[in-house]
């Protein structure tokens, strides 16, 4: 029986933030360009998560997730590999695994689409003859440096890294060194090298998708594609196909989402780092106090403390069995909020955030608007995959007859961002500087412990609408409706998944007989 769909092979990395993109992206082309899609997924020790998330497939018969045997690199890394270099070496391990799942295929795709880490598989692309992309799940800025550094010589970086001088990328907003990407900073670590070697792959490919929508980065994905700036070096068609986030979905009722229910409506304050992301016990600690200080409601997915290591949880859960919070202050968990009072920085942050966020709420639901207008049928971002399916779709038809910073941004959220590790410097200073959607410390936390008092200050201001939280309130509802306008029909992501479907079916070319 022949295949009669263009069919696409999607390849992640571990870690939410690359899962999920990737599955969002799986299922608007099974769902707006009518691809079968198969989702290999490299996994870790810490699986759980993922497999829940994996079970909520809508379209089991088109979509089909595969999760490759985990792979021991224990030989090849050390306590001091950092996570990037890490999580390259686990791909490219995994690589044979990759090869073996292809090849036991009925039919082999058409397309393979793979994230930041994966852009070793080009050479499995290129050994079944499938047309490939790569898929940037951060930002278009973070694309901008990723594809910049194979070009600058020692003496720019040494500017950059010793100096202390900001990095200019050309079109785009310059990168301060408070804000580098940690791999930039050692020429002679691993990380370095690996992020350079993708950078250079990722040039090789038929195209790139980025995460993002025309109107939250128009000025770096207009760079990206002037050939007298940024688009000499990338060489391909860049696609921005976001925001590829999850649909909220209304789950069984739990006591959390009751008490929420019965809060007023924008008063509260979530708070999480991510599926990986972990805090120093004194850390946890300045956090708790600033909390409770601000005098604001909030919900806090805490974990347990890691000394050292704020990816730690990336490849191995960090749980205890008995969910005693030792590691919170004495009494935490049964004061309130009005109870206590005076905290400092943190209980400054926390004031500062519900205090201004007015402003900070209004701009992220402008942007929500903006990224549901890419998405839907016809806009910038649905357009964009559409040109990618339509490549995909011809190569198909020429086979047969041979034979994944943006969720709160498209939710409308306004930010209070706390970078921990990889490119989260950029996205925080992307946010707060240029998109203006959130407030951040001004202390560089990779350094320092937050204290208390600015936590405090800026949770206030975030809930309570005062200065810069106000500003970012206004533009996180703007960023809200851009959003939605970006994936609506017309909108800017909407026809940029177009028109990377619509390459695809006239760039394919028959292998040789």
């Amino acid at each position: 029986m022949q295949n009669t769909k263009p069919h696409a092979a999607l390849l992640s990395s571990p870690g939410m933030g690359h899962l999920i993109p990737v599955l969002e992206l799986g299922k608007r082309l099974v769902t707006n360009h009518g691809f079968t899609v198969t989702i290999f997924v490299v996994t870790t020790d810490n699986s759980l998560s993922k497999s829940q998330l994996l079970k909520q497939s809508p379209c089991p018969d088109l979509l089909n997730i595969v999760l490759l045997p985990p792979v021991d690199v224990s030989s090849l890394i050390t306590p001091t590999t950092g996570i990037l270099a890490q999580l390259a070496i686990m791909m490219r391990e995994a690589l044979p695994k990759l090869r073996s799942a292809i090849l036991a295929m009925k039919f082999c795709p058409t397309v393979l689409i793979v994230d930041f880490f994966g852009t070793e598989a080009m050479v499995i692309a290129d050994e079944f003859n499938m047309l490939k992309y790569a898929f940037m799940t951060s930002t278009a800025w973070f694309l901008a440096l990723t594809l910049h550094m194979t070009t600058i010589d020692k003496a720019i970086e040494d500017n950059h890294v010793k100096n202390q001088q900001a990095l200019l990328i050309p079109g785009c907003k310059s990168l301060e060194f408070r804000d580098t990407f940690e791999p930039v900073l050692d020429r002679n670590d691993q990380m370095y090298i690996e992020y350079k070697r993708m950078g250079v792959e990722m040039q090789k490919f038929d195209g790139i998708l980025v995460n993002t929508w025309q109107d939250l980065e128009g000025t770096t994905l207009g760079a990206l594609e002037d050939q007298k700036r940024l688009g000499r070096v990338a060489q391909v068609p860049i696609y921005p196909v976001g925001p590829l986030v999850r649909a909220i979905t209304r789950g069984p009722k739990s006591e959390m989402l009751e008490w929420l229910d019965m809060q007023p409506l924008e008063s509260v304050i979530y708070v999480s780092f991510g599926s990986g992301g972990a805090l120093s016990a004194k850390q946890t600690t300045e956090l708790a106090c600033g909390l409770e200080s601000s005098g604001q409601r909030f919900i806090w997915v805490v974990r347990p403390p890691i000394e050292g290591d704020s990816a730690a949880t990336v490849f191995k859960t960090n749980h205890r069995t008995d969910d005693t919070p030792d590691f919170l202050p004495d009494g935490f968990l049964t004061r309130t909020p009005k109870e206590v009072v005076g905290r400092g920085e943190i209980e400054t942050m926390v004031r500062t955030i519900m205090d201004k966020g007015d402003a900070r709420r209004a701009r992220a639901k402008t942007l929500k608007s903006s990224a549901d207008k890419a998405l839907s049928k016809g806009g910038s971002s649905y357009n964009s995959l559409a040109r990618v399916a339509n490549d995909c779709e011809t190569a198909f038809k020429h086979l047969k007859a041979k034979a994944q910073a943006v969720e709160s941004v498209a939710n409308g959220m306004p930010m209070i961002a706390w970078p921990l590790n990889a490119e989260q410097r950029m996205n925080a200073a992307l946010l707060a500087e240029d998109i203006g959607g959130a407030i951040r410390s001004k202390l560089l936390p990779w350094k320092v412990v937050r204290g208390r008092e600015e936590i405090e200050t800026m949770i206030r201001n975030i809930i309570e609408d005062k200065g810069d939280a106000r500003r970012g309130r206004v533009r996180a509802g703007t960023l809200k409706l851009s959003a939605e306008r970006a994936l609506s029909k017309g909108g800017s992501s909407s026809n940029s998944s177009a028109q990377g479907v619509n390459y695809s079916t006239t760039s394919f070319k028959l292998p040789e007989s």
